[in-house]
C-alpha cells in the first residue's frame, strides 16, 4: 500500500484542528484518486464529487480514529455511498427529452470525452463492460488502494466475496484485453 504522508497522525491532528494546509494537503494526495474512481464509477461530476466527499469529511476529522489506511477507507466509503445515491436518484428520475423520451444525462460529458482524448477512454469503456459490483473492488483495490477487507466493509460484503469478485472481474478483463488487444 502507498503512503500518502509522512507524518500522517500529526497531519490529521492538524487538520482536526482547522489547519488549512494540512487539509490542503490531506486534499491534494486523494483527490486525483478520489476523481479518478468516481469518474470510471460514471458519477455524473467526479470534480464536484471529490468536493463533496470532502464537504463530508471535514465535520469527522476530530472524531476519526485510526490510521492512514483507515483514514482512505473511510474517505473511499462515503465516496462509494455518493455513486449508489446518484445510481438510486437516476433511476428513479431519468430527465424527459422534449420528445417524451428518457435519458440519462442532457449534453456532452466533457469528462468523458476529455478522458476519450487522452486514451484512458479505453479503460474507462473496459471497465465499464463490468457489473457494477466487480468494477467497484477492482476500482477500490487499484485506484483506492485498499486491502481487501477495507473493500469488503466499504460495499458490505465478505472479504471472500470481494476476493471472488476480483477474481471474476480479472478474467473478464483478461478476456476482454486478450481478444481486443491494447491500445497503443
Amino acid at each position: 500500500m502507498d503512503r500518502l504522508f509522512e507524518d500522517f497522525d500529526e497531519l490529521l491532528g492538524m487538520a482536526a484542528q482547522g489547519n488549512r494546509a494540512a487539509m490542503t494537503h490531506i486534499y491534494q494526495a486523494l483527490s486525483g484518486k478520489l476523481q479518478g474512481y468516481l469518474a470510471a464509477q460514471g458519477y455524473s461530476d467526479p470534480e464536484g464529487g471529490v468536493n463533496d466527499v470532502f464537504v463530508k469529511v471535514i465535520p469527522g476529522l476530530a472524531s476519526f480514529k485510526g490510521g492512514e489506511a483507515k483514514f482512505r477507507s473511510w474517505v473511499f466509503t462515503i465516496a462509494h455511498h455518493m455513486i449508489i445515491d446518484e445510481r438510486r436518484r437516476r433511476s428513479r428520475r431519468p430527465i424527459e427529452t422534449s420528445l417524451g423520451e428518457t435519458t440519462e444525462a442532457v449534453g456532452g460529458d466533457v469528462e468523458a470525452e476529455s478522458m476519450a482524448a487522452l486514451g484512458d477512454g479505453w479503460v474507462v469503456d473496459v471497465l465499464a463492460t463490468l457489473p457494477d459490483s466487480q468494477r467497484t473492488v477492482v476500482l477500490l483495490r487499484i485506484i483506492g488502494d485498499l486491502t481487501v477487507e477495507q473493500v469488503a466493509k466499504t460495499i458490505g460484503k465478505s472479504p471472500g466475496a470481494v476476493k471472488a469478485l476480483q477474481r471474476r472481474a480479472f478474467t473478464a478483463l483478461q478476456k476482454k484485453v486478450s481478444f481486443e488487444g491494447v491500445p497503443l
